[in-house]
């Protein structure tokens, strides 16, 4: 019997992120010769025997080579084959990248457009990404405001003009919540919900199909609480 449509979903998902994952790892080595495994882990932003497989496998397939140094350090080198690889990875990348962005595009169109002509909502943005800049400029085409960009720990205040959050805005400050992450989704979405009702949060379809980046892998054996959870005991 031939495999289910969602059978051949989830391989191509799993193999979309083997091959990100392996261009993480082979970019972060062709930077720094003597990273170490834990640098390495978070450059990934996976647990760190998730990385050490990763690295076993591309020396295994002659990607990578290892040298020992003192102290019990170690030293690792792109070989040719790795080289070749990377490049591969980067241009396969792009070329999905660039379906993702114009896909991006269509349905923020879309949904942005649907909430313009029904009401005139203000607007948060849930997620600082590079899909972020993308949303904006539908927005902004469809005469919609975005007060704030909610983002938990963000690295910059503002965002093309638009301030970034690291708690959602009051409740009677904005009406929708549109989501914009690439990472961790379904926490923000489990965190959003908690406060908002469905009707006021929009998710683009796509979203939730992106697996790369969810919690299980970001924490070490014994640290399985969610960064929700930790929000949560924090506050």
């Amino acid at each position: 019997m031939n495999a289910t449509p969602k059978k051949h979903q989830a391989e191509a998902a799993a193999q979309s992120k083997e091959s990100q994952l392996t261009l993480e790892l082979l970019q972060a080595i062709e930077s720094r010769d003597d990273i170490s495994q834990r640098h390495l882990a978070q450059q990934m932003g996976v647990a760190l025997g998730l990385a050490n497989s990763y690295l076993k496998r591309c020396v295994k397939k002659g990607w990578i080579k290892v040298s020992s140094a003192p102290a019990n350090r170690y030293f690792y080198y792109l070989t040719p084959n790795g080289f070749a690889e990377k490049a591969r990875l980067t241009a396969a990348f792009f070329s999905t990248s660039f379906a993702l962005f114009r896909q991006a595009g269509d349905e923020y169109t879309l949904l942005l457009q649907q909430l313009a002509e029904h009401q005139n909502p203000r607007l948060v943005f849930v997620g600082l990404s590079d899909l972020t800049e993308i949303a904006l400029l539908r927005a902004l085409q469809a005469n919609l405001s975005v007060i704030s960009i909610y983002q938990p720990n963000a690295s910059r205040e503002e965002f093309f003009g638009v301030s970034t959050v690291d708690n959602l805005p009051s409740l009677d400050e904005f009406d929708v919540a549109v989501f914009t992450s690439m990472e961790q989704t379904t926490i923000l979405l489990e965190e959003v919900e908690a406060v908002l009702p469905s009707s006021s949060i929009l998710v683009p379809p796509m979203l939730l199909k992106m697996k790369f980046r969810e919690p299980e892998p970001l924490f070490e054996q014994g640290q399985e609480k969610s960064l929700l959870e930790k929000r949560t005991k924090a506050s």
